[in-house]
């Protein structure tokens, strides 16, 4: 049983099928919002960032929203494959302090993500800002209107209206929420980002740790982030409400492919999309796309036949040492996926998406 399959847009395709893959075809590397799913991909980036991208020389844009806000900032790292193995443990480590029989507080939540985000950059902001070939780019959500700050009651109000509205239609959610995109200024991001409301604001050291805070701060679970240095003034959350698995444009770059390690074959564009399934299909935006995803069949094989998700914080409730094997031992299960791309680039065929 192969644990990684492979699924790629035409225009990728027929690249796999004359030329193969190579480190040099590849201009972009997406990675998704999605909490502890991340966790599964873990190898799978150690071997990318630590190995096979440094065969080459060439600039290469990084895209994170939330978990791959955080997963790409590390690749960025010296010496990344140590990094990303450091994130991981301090991932499957975090602890929260909370009364019995309830949920941590929001506040406190957001105080650990913020104690990790300094262990992991604090000080070392300029290796990932002045990285000689990567590019990174924060994908963010900001509130507009009642979101534009974090209240007891407008915060529930805004989303329930920014629900109503996605449902009539993705681009209609922009009334209510928008994309702001803090970007490497050296390169602009190679990709058109005309498909829903945007704004984008040059990164640095004022902001790098802010806005990761901020791609990462899952409403009602994590307080907002207000007024991000170099952004527009507001109420920053997760950048998955608004880019969930970054269904963006790649066909629109001028050259090269967009390779992404994700956790499953669909690119869902939206986190209030994943209950509209139409809204789950490939579209033209992803004909330059290939899609690295693990094969459910593995997937059965791990804890509770599933990937880490957001639930296991509830389902093992104060066995956190139960949660912490169960994480970890996805993460060791998860070489067969660094393996199989290995083996994969002898052979690189894949399925359309």
């Amino acid at each position: 049983m192969k644990a990684l399959l492979v699924s790629a847009g035409p225009r990728a395709l027929a690249h796999l099928r004359q030329h193969g893959l190579q480190p040099q075809d590849v201009r972009a590397i997406p990675a998704a919002a999605g909490g502890p799913k991340g966790l599964a991909l873990n190898h799978l980036d150690r071997f990318l960032f630590g190995d096979w991208l440094p065969r080459s020389d060439h600039t290469v844009h990084l895209l994170g929203a939330s978990i791959g806000a955080w997963r790409m900032a590390t690749g960025c790292l010296d010496d990344p494959a140590r990094e990303l193995a450091q994130m991981a443990a301090d991932y499957i480590g975090q602890q929260y302090e909370h009364a019995p029989g309830k949920q941590p507080t929001a506040t406190h939540v957001s105080q650990v993500f913020a104690d990790n985000l300094v262990r992991q950059f604090g000080a070392r902001e300029a290796q990932v800002l002045q990285h000689p070939r990567y590019r990174l780019h924060v994908f963010t959500s900001r509130g507009r209107h009642v979101l534009g700050r974090q209240g007891r009651l407008r915060t529930p109000i805004g989303y329930l209206g920014a629900f109503a509205a996605n449902a009539l239609s993705r681009r209609a959610m922009g009334g209510w929420l928008e994309r702001v995109v803090f970007s490497d200024p050296r390169d602009a991001l190679p990709l058109s980002l005309t498909d829903y409301r945007t704004h984008t604001a040059a990164l640095d050291g004022s902001n790098l740790r802010a806005s990761i805070l901020a791609s990462c701060s899952i409403p009602f679970w994590l307080d907002a982030v207000h007024d991000i240095p170099g952004g527009p003034t507001g109420a920053y959350w997760d950048g998955g409400i608004t880019d969930y698995h970054l269904h963006l444009d790649y066909a629109s770059m001028h050259d090269g492919l967009a390779l992404y390690p994700h956790f499953q074959k669909t690119v869902v564009p939206g986190w209030l999309d994943k209950g509209f399934k139409r809204r789950h299909r490939a579209s033209a935006m992803l004909d330059k796309l290939i899609v690295l995803y693990p094969n459910p069949a593995w997937i059965a094989t791990l804890p509770n036949g599933k990937l880490p998700d957001r639930a296991d914080f509830k389902s093992w409730g104060d066995d956190v040492s139960g949660r912490q094997a169960a994480w970890t031992r996805t993460v060791q299960e998860s070489e067969r996926l660094r393996d199989d791309f290995a083996n994969w680039l002898v052979r690189p065929e894949a399925d359309p998406l």
